[in-house]
Order: structure tokens, then sequence, then C-alpha cells
């Protein structure tokens, strides 16, 4: 059973618990290796593993700016959760719990319950200013009554394994070391709305997703995906379907448009609209590009379902 709270002081009482803090914006392989040290300090210590995450970003209430997400605040649990954390506490993250001191904030996560365990990488750093350094819990521990986890960083074809290096490669549209450094396809998710219908009357009708945070979205171009919608489980919806995907500004139609994620699904005709689908983009086929006319861009998407339908039945079960 798995339980998802909104504050460190909804932590049951009398809790006996291994914690490790972090953003998890991805959940790629560096936050997995983690996670696997919660469990096995969970599982050490006969305590209850604890995944604590933020919402907003840090960095929007500290810097005033935040990356585009990953994945958005839901997912990140939902993801967490499949990892096997039984406890994810997404937090609300302001001014004030920005502005406790490490000592403070420790205080206030083990008022009524017992820290067993706190799992940290070299980076890792909480409370004001990050003056909650892994050096500083190295001398706190002993006296707080919790071991200290220290994992190290990940690397992968000589860099660190981060939330950074993975967006500046989903920017480039370099999805297969995407994939690598997450360790599983990169995906996003958002809800269908409403758009100009062009793509109906051109016969490639489309759903046009609408984000709920700023997302990390790759390089403009057409993309071979997968798509998943309707149930209630976000790690196992009812629904799929093969299809492609055009993202960008539809320079055919004119300047200065909106950039659009629009999702062509083969064989496909029901009402989706509302609906929160989530996207697989599996192959980037060709960077976006301007026509002379919509007859040129229809043959131009024939060819792009064509090709997308033969890499998604050829990356079948991979």
């Amino acid at each position: 059973m798995t339980l998802t709270l909104r504050s460190i002081d909804d932590l049951p009482p009398r809790l006996r618990f291994a914690l490790a803090i972090g953003v998890f914006d991805g959940a790629h392989r560096g936050h997995k290796r983690v996670v696997r040290a919660l469990l096995a300090a969970a599982q050490r210590h006969h305590a209850e593993p604890v995944a604590l995450t933020f919402d907003p970003h840090p960095s929007e209430i500290v810097r005033g700016a935040a990356p585009p997400l990953l994945c958005d605040p839901d997912e990140r649990v939902a993801l967490l959760h499949g990892l096997g954390v039984t406890t994810v506490v997404l937090q609300h993250f302001d001014k004030p719990f920005a502005e406790q001191s490490p000592e403070d904030f420790l205080e206030r996560v083990r008022s009524g319950r017992e820290l067993v365990a706190l799992v940290m990488t070299p980076e890792s750093a909480f409370g004001h200013d990050r003056e909650g350094t892994i050096a500083k819990i190295r001398r706190l521990a002993p006296a707080l009554g919790f071991e200290l986890v220290e994992v190290g960083q990940l690397a992968s074809s000589g860099a660190v394994v981060s939330s950074t290096r993975v967006r500046d490669a989903l920017a480039a549209g370099r999805l297969a070391d995407v994939r690598r450094l997450l360790g599983r396809p990169y995906t996003v998710t958002g809800h269908v709305v409403r758009g100009d219908r062009r793509g109906r009357a051109l016969g490639f009708p489309t759903a046009n997703l609408s984000f709920q945070s700023p997302v990390a979205l790759p390089a403009d171009g057409i993309y071979a995906v997968r798509a998943a919608w309707g149930g209630r489980d976000r790690l196992n919806p009812a629904r799929r379907a093969d299809g492609v995907a055009s993202l960008g500004v539809r320079p055919t139609f004119g300047p200065g448009g909106a950039r659009v994620l629009e999702v062509h699904l083969f064989d496909i005709d029901e009402n989706l609209y509302g609906k929160r689908m989530r996207v697989e983009l599996v192959r980037r086929l060709r960077g976006e590009k301007r026509f002379a006319s919509a007859a040129a861009l229809v043959r131009q998407m024939d060819r792009d379902a064509a090709r997308a339908r033969a890499v998604l039945t050829a990356s079948r079960g991979r």
C-alpha cells in the first residue's frame, strides 16, 4: 500500500522511518540509486522508506526561476511509488520552508517520530542557504541518533547523471541519450485541448496537449510516439495507441505561431478533449520545416506517418 502526503507534518506519529530528500525530477538513474539505498536502509532498520520531494521546484522560490520539469509533480510521485517507495511527501515549498535551518528541519521531521536513516549524495544539501551539507549532517547524525547513508554520484559516459544533463540531451533531440540517462523512454503528460482543427482538415486529426507546469520538451520536429490515456493509474492507463507527433510553431501556416505539441494517433477515432494523455517520445524523425503548400505538407505527413509506423513496429519489445 502506498501513501502520498502533502506535508512532512502529516507523517504519522511514532513512525519509524528512513528518509531521502530531493526534487527527484525525472526519477533518472541517479535518483534510482538513491532510492535503492533508501529501501535498503529501511529494510536494515525495519523502518518505513519515505521520500520527500517538493512543489514548486525550490529554485522557483530561492532563485526566482526554475528549469522546465522532466515530469510534473504528480507523475514524479507515481514514479517514486513505482520504484518501491511506499510513502512519498510532496511538500509545498515556500519561503518559510526554505528558511528553516537544517537543525530545525530535522527537529520538525523527527517530532514524535523516529528517524533511523537519512540518505544523501555529495551534492545533497537542505535548509537555509543549503547549510545542511553532507559534511554537516555527518557531524549531527550521531548525536541525533540516525544513520547517515552516503550514496556516490552515478556517472555515465564520463559525466554525472543529473536532471540538467537529461534536459540538455532532450533539448538537442538526442532521445537515445535521454533514454539511457533515465533508464526508460522520455514521456510528457498533459491534457488534450481544442486546437484550430487544421490537422483534421488535412486528414490528420491531432490531440493538442496543454501542460500543467513548464515541461522540458525536445528539439522541434516530427517524432514517432506512443500515447496512453484513460483509467485511474497514471503509470498503467487503460488505452494506448501508436502515433506521430509534431512539435513546433507550424511554419507552413505563417510566422510567429505558438509552440505546440500535436499528436496524430493511428487507427483511433474518439473524442479525447479534456483527457489526460501521456506521450512517449520514441524517435525524432526529422526537424520542423516550412512547406510551399498545404498539399506538399500532406504528402510529407503521409511519409512521416509511414516511417513512424515502421519505427514503432521495429522498436516494440525493446
